[in-house]
């Protein structure tokens, strides 16, 4: 494998992720929600952090950040768009924009919508994509700064990802994102079996993330919004792509 990855619980329902390229031993982290969680598996694993990757500026994502770079020394990594709002970035990123984790190469996608100079990072050669707040585990982020056709562009960007990508989004709203999608798609039967897959692990205390790209494709309410029989669901035939998933997003904020 070429990229080791730990998820790590942080505040309520935040995910961390910790990831080292198993050839060179460099170790990221992706957001830093709070700083003990980081640095304590850091500690247990010996792992010395050479990156900090940040996905977007809202403080349940970087709350614990300066306390981790003053531990290890590690660089910052973030969005040029978000550079005025993050935290002292080390590297500025704009979508098209590569870097490397030891032998890892990892590209930037914008994933703007819930909010502007929001990115991803994509290790396509782990067939790994950390999302944050973009696209989540059967959901979305609440679209606060962009508009609904910016993020449903985001949707499509996630949407051509190979199937076998595995997600790692930064919230564990599985359950709640599951019983809304029901209200969309009830009789989708791909949902049905992944919301009793669900259940199974959170009542044993098991992150439902990562989840593939084929899944999420299968069972998200708002990566089918180009769908005909999710439109005839919603009595939106000749709507488009946008507004149908502008009001499924709708829907969702009211749910």
């Amino acid at each position: 494998m070429p990229l080791q990855i730990i998820t790590i619980p942080c505040l309520s329902d935040n995910y961390a992720y910790l990831i080292r390229d198993e050839t060179t031993g460099q170790v990221a982290v992706v957001d830093v929600p709070e700083a003990a969680p980081v640095l304590n598996v850091l500690k247990d694993m010996g792992w010395q952090l050479d990156q900090i990757l940040i996905t977007h500026h809202h403080y349940d994502h970087i709350d614990g950040l300066e306390e981790v770079r003053k531990a290890t020394g590690a660089k910052v990594y973030g969005a040029k768009a978000d550079k005025h709002r993050l935290p002292p970035l080390d590297v500025s990123l704009t979508e098209g924009n590569t870097f490397k984790l030891g032998r890892q190469v990892c590209d930037v996608l914008d994933v703007s919508g819930h909010t502007i100079g929001h990115i991803a990072f994509l290790f396509k050669g782990a067939a790994a994509v950390f999302s944050a707040d973009s696209l989540m585990a059967l959901g979305c982020g609440r679209v606060f700064e962009g508009d609904f056709a910016m993020m449903w562009g985001t949707m499509l960007k996630f949407k051509a990802l190979p199937d076998d990508t595995l997600v790692y989004s930064g919230h564990e709203y599985t359950m709640s994102n599951a019983k809304f999608a029901l209200t969309i798609e009830p009789d989708n039967a791909d949902l049905k079996a992944r919301i009793k897959d669900i259940e199974y692990k959170r009542a044993n205390d098991i992150p439902t993330v990562p989840a593939s790209i084929a899944l999420e494709k299968a069972t998200n309410p708002f990566l089918r919004a180009d769908l005909a029989e999710v439109k005839a669901l919603l009595g939106m035939e000749t709507a488009t792509d946008a507004k149908v998933f502008g009001e499924i997003r709708s829907r969702k904020d009211r749910f």
